[in-house]
């Protein structure tokens, strides 16, 4: 079977790397992928946005099966457009249709899922530049910090958490008047602040039946300590040490069944992955937001700990029957740290040699933003590469990990020298 991996990410390096072990592949393409993805399949040149050239590899090349790594496809609506053509319509796509996407693409249509269906989540309320002075109000109602996020796919920067209730009104203001985050700010979710550890859980499902993989913990601060800008997520760690059977136990009863039942209500034909952000309050599960398909770097910690062929698991998802399906979890923990461009999340330069890929090490490197050229992997992204490494605890995962960062270099490369900080004891 030929796969086609949409998306360039340290996510699909990870997929593509699984995915090369199964015994079912014949063929693995990669659009457009990265340096590394580049040693182990086909890169293809191709933007996933631009569905009639996504059509055309996929003739070309004979793919049977196409994984959507990011989530900027799904929401504009690649699932339905293959469902859509004669020449395409029996080929899977892992990833929901366009109704289903919504979960991610917008924040207030996530918001009132959950509150439809009872799931535990954060109080809020909706709004647009029109009525701007009802978001001020509701400011005022709240408690410190303020918690505002844009409606629509803003890369993961789109949540502001503000301490200040004029600099939040200020905030506001610049999202929905002067669109500091583009039309994804033309509405604007404030939700009350929850104070607790975050979460997240994966869950694989067919429309029908679903498998929860195991929790993960990432670090979207640039600074240690988690201050500074949100950033894609600096480095993750699975599983959760606090995430026992009995928390994952409430996960699965209290949000992930009435999700799954919701979906079904609402007529929506959900085949991928749901990406749970949770926040723990006091041993219980609040939801902050779902995603549509796999996180990154969670995949760069989840997946590697999954023991099956990947491609049975998404042929139960395809063909609704995955609850025939099986897996086993490595127990040992994994954790991921990210090396990234000086400046980021801000400005940063691209084209810088990486030195020291060749070194021996018993960690999995997963290039995110890197190219190759002349023969050199340069960087090409604010986050440049995920270390990954196994251990008996994230402690130890984590020591392995910043041991194989000291024989890789670029030039401004920095990453968190503190992830796990809020884990111990």
């Amino acid at each position: 079977m030929n796969i086609l991996i949409l998306g360039s990410g340290g996510r699909e390096h990870a997929f593509a790397l699984k995915l090369s072990q199964s015994p079912k592949v014949t063929q693995l393409f990669v659009a457009p992928g990265n340096a590394g993805t580049n040693e182990i399949a086909t890169n293809l040149s191709i933007d996933p946005l631009d569905f009639s050239a996504v059509k055309s590899a996929v003739l070309a090349c004979n793919i049977r099966m196409v994984l959507v790594g990011p989530e900027a496809p799904l929401v504009a609506g690649i699932h339905d457009y293959f469902l859509k053509d004669p020449q395409l319509e029996e080929i899977p796509v892992i990833g929901p249709n366009q109704a289903g996407a919504q979960l991610e693409g917008s924040k207030d249509f996530s918001k009132k899922f959950m509150l439809k269906y009872g799931i535990p989540t954060a109080q809020y309320q909706t709004f647009t530049k029109e009525n701007l002075a009802g978001g001020y109000a509701f400011l005022e109602s709240l408690k410190a910090p303020y918690v505002l996020k844009a409606d629509g796919l803003a890369a993961g920067k789109g949540v502001l958490i503000l301490e200040d209730l004029d600099t939040a009104k200020s905030e506001l203001k610049e999202m929905l008047t002067n669109e500091k985050f583009g039309t994804a700010s033309s509405k604007v979710v404030i939700e009350e602040f929850l104070a607790g550890i975050e979460l997240s859980v994966f869950v694989l499902t067919d429309g029908v039946h679903y498998k929860i993989l195991p929790s993960a913990k990432d670090y979207k601060r640039i600074g240690e300590g988690d201050t500074g800008l949100n950033t894609g997520g600096m480095g993750a760690i699975s599983p959760v040490p606090f995430a026992n059977q009995t928390f994952i136990d409430k996960v699965e009863d209290r949000v992930i069944i009435p999700t799954i039942k919701g979906l079904q209500v609402e007529g929506i034909d959900y085949r991928g992955f749901i990406f749970i952000g949770l926040m723990n309050v006091n041993n219980d599960p609040y939801v902050i937001e779902y995603n549509v398909r796999m996180g990154d770097p969670e995949t760069e910690v989840v997946i590697p700990r999954i023991d099956a062929d990947l491609v049975d698991l998404f042929d139960g998802v395809a063909n609704q029957n995955l609850d025939e399906k099986s897996f086993v979890v490595n127990p040992k923990t994994a954790a991921t740290v990210m090396l990234v461009s000086g400046g980021y999340p801000e400005e940063y330069e691209k084209g810088k040699q990486i030195s020291g890929l060749e070194s021996e090490t018993e960690s999995i490197l997963f290039h995110a933003g890197t190219s190759s050229r002349d023969g050199k992997v340069v960087t090409s992204g604010g986050r440049v590469m995920a270390v990954t490494s196994f251990g008996d605890d994230f402690e130890a995962a984590l020591k392995a990990s910043y041991k194989t960062i000291q024989n890789l270099h670029f030039e401004k490369m920095y990453y968190r020298k503190d992830l796990g900080f809020d884990l111990k004891g």
